[in-house]
């Protein structure tokens, strides 16, 4: 009885946060931590959590299909996880390499057009997950419509580097001069995957960091953070949903800072034409302004909470 209650409540909290949004981001990385913690938790292996984790990731998929989001980035395997213990790290190769192949034949997958790349040091990667790699883009390669990156012995500072590596190369070889770098210049040379910047950045599992996540595609964007307190095979669509409205949140806090400031700076120069013969027609033109008192900070911009 008590499960179904809760189930009810949860039906009812999705939708009134479906209803709250107006659009969703274009483009998501999720950074999918907890599986692990999860398993030891229920009493069960590491293993366990991570194909528990897996069945979350199919259910995010299809979130993501119904909301319409057009891009998807999941950090499956990042270059620190090759310090796991190798059973632990053997079992996450299998596990990959099974769903890749997976995913390439879903019916669904084809339907929704979705197309799949993977981004990282993928030749680091043992060669059976290397073949289900080129398997997966190979079948999904003539789909545009929804696009699934998939982060594999992926390290935002390695990509950075290899970058910078590769536009070095071109300088020193004369195909490019330093005065023309630009940041064009730096995401051509960037792991090729993600199709545009990031709006939302989602971690489950309670841990407050973005651990080395599309740093250049993120940070450039300012894109929004949401930590999660569920273990990923826990998360629920609802917390996917609480994370988007993150952004409508910020969205909506960055054009209300703007229509103060132009407010304020509509007060301020009212105060300093005060002697001049048109401050009448402007007093009439923005009526109530000077009635506002005028705040220092604000007129500084220090009272932005998008800065």
């Amino acid at each position: 009885m008590r499960r179904r209650i809760r189930q009810f409540a949860e039906r009812c909290y999705e939708r009134l946060l479906l209803a709250e949004l107006s659009e969703t981001p274009s483009h998501v990385a999720v950074i999918q931590d907890g599986n692990r913690r999860y398993a030891e938790r229920q009493g069960a292996e590491a293993t366990d959590g991570h194909r528990a984790g897996a069945e979350t990731t199919e259910q995010l998929l299809r979130w993501c299909d119904e909301l319409d989001i057009d891009e998807l980035t999941l950090y499956a395997f990042s270059t620190e996880n090759f310090e796991r213990p190798a059973a632990e790290r053997e079992a996450l190769f299998d596990l990959v390499t099974r769903k890749l192949r997976e995913f390439a034949d879903n019916e669904r997958v084809h339907e929704a057009g979705m197309r799949i790349h993977a981004i990282g040091e993928t030749g680091r990667l043992p060669e059976r997950v290397q073949d289900a790699i080129a398997y997966a883009q190979q079948r999904t390669a003539e789909h545009d419509t929804y696009q699934l990156n998939i982060a594999l012995a992926y390290g935002g500072r390695a990509e950075l580097l290899g970058a910078t590596r590769k536009i070095a190369r071109a300088v020193e070889r004369g195909e490019l001069d330093p005065a023309e770098v630009d940041t064009d210049t730096v995401e051509t040379a960037l792991y090729d995957g993600p199709s545009r910047d990031v709006d939302l950045i989602v971690r489950s599992g309670g841990d407050e960091r973005t651990s080395n996540f599309l740093p250049w595609q993120a940070n450039g964007n300012e894109a929004a953070v949401y930590f999660s307190a569920p273990y990923w095979p826990a998360f629920r669509k609802i917390d996917l949903l609480r994370g988007i409205r993150t952004v409508e949140h910020r969205e909506q806090t960055r054009r209300w800072s703007r229509l103060q400031r132009v407010h304020t700076f509509a007060g301020v120069a009212l105060d300093i034409a005060a002697d001049s013969p048109a401050l009448g027609r402007l007093r009439q033109a923005l009526p109530g302004v000077t009635d506002q008192p005028t705040d220092r900070a604000s007129e500084e911009g220090d009272t932005d909470p998008a800065d």
